[in-house]
Formats: structure tokens, C-alpha cells, sequence
């Protein structure tokens, strides 16, 4: 199926997702998300691809929010549509195995903010600027927004940010715990997307999907049903062959030659 919105391109096990509609700064509407969803559910099934990088085309934009144009008449329970499709969306992004990396540059307003934090890592370029607009167009953030800013930052940081619908810069982003690391322009932060994607990639995938796993669960748990599920997990990994190949090459002081794919 040929998408009209979402270029993808496939680097040593990575898979870049670049969301393309510059003349419209990304923003989302129906077309964009079904196709995401689309794609995002594949490679959730890929075992060939390791790690997902999210970007946006272009300079100026992430993801510039929602698509107003095409919001401004839902009704009600469209509204709820739309914003369940934008949960499907944050669900697939954080349960699916491979990590994920949001390549953040220019503005990640409303539901692209929103998608960058559903991300396991997000890296920024020093022109990106992050923020929850929609209280100023009589809204609320309606893709997680709610939810999963303030398990990042705390309820009174989220709620400042929401409530005032105030941008903030990549820098204030970070000095709150929101993205990982500040690029000086769009190149190094692909770059560094990628190598960080190499990284993952040398590693064991099964090993690291069971660590997305068990943080993605354990993190709401009561913290000695956290424990339990951790060891659960840690458990399984040494059917693995992966666990085998790792620890023989650390005693034999070699590289490792990790096979496992996700799933398998």
C-alpha cells in the first residue's frame, strides 16, 4: 500500500519514520494517523527491525499538532473517536518491542508532542519547541497529553504547562526530564538518532525488549509487584539463546554474536 504521508526508510535494522506533510508543519489529520497505525502495526510484527526513529520532514516542524481545519466541526463522539484513535496510536508506540526514538526538530505541539512522549527516547534540536496549546483553542490534550506529561514531570509542572498552553524550548524541555538530549540542527539529531539506534542494535533485542517491557508495566506497579514482575522477566531470558551467546562471550573476552529477533 502506497502511503501519502509516511516515508519510511530502513538503516541497519532501524526503521526511520518520517512524517510528510511540511506544507502543513506535519499536522496531523485522519489520513496521517490511519496510516501511522498502519505502518507502526507491521513493524510491530517486523522481527528484522530493531529500533523505530520518528521524525518529521522538513525544518520546521515535528509534528505541529492536530489538523484544526479538520477538527473544528466534529461532534462529540467524533471527538472521541479521534482522540481513541490517537490512544491506539500511543498504545502501539509503547507496547510494541522494539524501542522507539522521537528525532524531534522544530515544533511538537499537541498531539505531536504527545506522540514524542509516548517515545522511549526523545532527542531534540536546539530550534525545537514542545508545548499543549489546546486550552487556547477552548480544548484539552486529548492523545494522552494528560496522562503522560504528568507522570514525566509531576502533576504541578504538567499542570502549569497545560493550563497556560505555554511553548517551552528543548533546553527547558530537558532541564525537565522531558527529552534526553539537545542537537545543534536537524543533522546531528538524525545523526545521533542513528547512531544511538546502532547501539541498541549491537545489543541483544530480546534482552531489551523485555526491559521495555518490564519498565513499561513495572512503573505503576506497587514496587514489590514491580519486583516480581521484573524477576518473571528475567527469568525467561535465560531460555534464551542470546543470554547464552552474551555471558559465554563475556567469559571468553569476545564480541558477542547475538542472534535473537524479537518474538522468536
Amino acid at each position: 500500500m502506497q502511503d501519502n504521508y509516511i516515508k519510511q526508510d530502513i538503516k541497519n535494522k532501524a526503521a526511520i519514520l518520517t512524517i510528510s506533510r511540511p506544507k502543513a508543519l506535519n499536522s496531523l489529520n485522519f489520513q496521517i494517523l490511519n496510516e501511522l497505525e498502519r505502518v507502526l502495526y507491521e513493524i510491530n510484527l517486523n522481527k528484522d527491525i530493531s529500533v523505530v526513529i520518528i521524525t518529521g520532514d522538513g525544518e520546521k516542524a515535528f509534528i505541529a499538532g492536530a489538523d484544526i481545519k479538520e477538527m473544528v466541526n466534529l461532534t462529540p463522539m467524533e471527538a472521541v473517536k479521534f482522540a481513541n484513535k490517537g490512544h491506539d496510536i500511543l498504545r502501539l508506540i509503547r507496547k510494541m518491542p522494539q524501542p522507539v526514538i522521537a528525532a524531534v526538530n522544530g515544533f511538537a505541539l499537541g498531539g505531536g508532542f504527545e506522540i514524542a512522549l509516548a517515545c522511549d527516547i526523545i532527542y531534540a534540536s536546539i530550534n525545537a519547541k514542545m508545548g499543549f496549546p489546546e486550552v487556547t483553542l477552548g480544548i484539552m490534550p486529548g492523545f494522552g497529553g494528560t496522562q503522560n506529561l504528568a507522570r514525566i514531570v509531576g502533576e504541578k509542572i504538567a499542570n502549569e504547562l497545560i493550563f497556560t498552553g505555554n511553548v517551552i524550548t528543548a533546553e527547558k524541555a530537558k532541564s525537565l526530564n522531558i527529552i534526553n538530549e539537545v542537537f545543534e540542527g536537524k543533522e546531528q539529531l538524525l545523526e545521533s538518532a542513528l547512531n544511538t539506534a546502532e547501539k541498541i542494535t549491537s545489543n541483544s533485542v530480546v534482552a531489551i525488549a523485555s526491559a521495555k517491557d518490564a519498565i513499561l508495566n513495572g512503573i505503576n506497579m506497587p514496587i514489590s509487584e514491580a519486583y516480581a514482575y521484573e524477576s518473571k522477566i528475567f527469568g525467561n531470558l535465560f531460555s534464551n539463546d542470546d543470554q547464552k551467546e552474551g555471558m559465554n562471550a563475556f567469559i571468553e573476552k569476545r564480541k558477542a554474536n547475538f542472534k535473537g529477533k524479537i518474538g522468536g
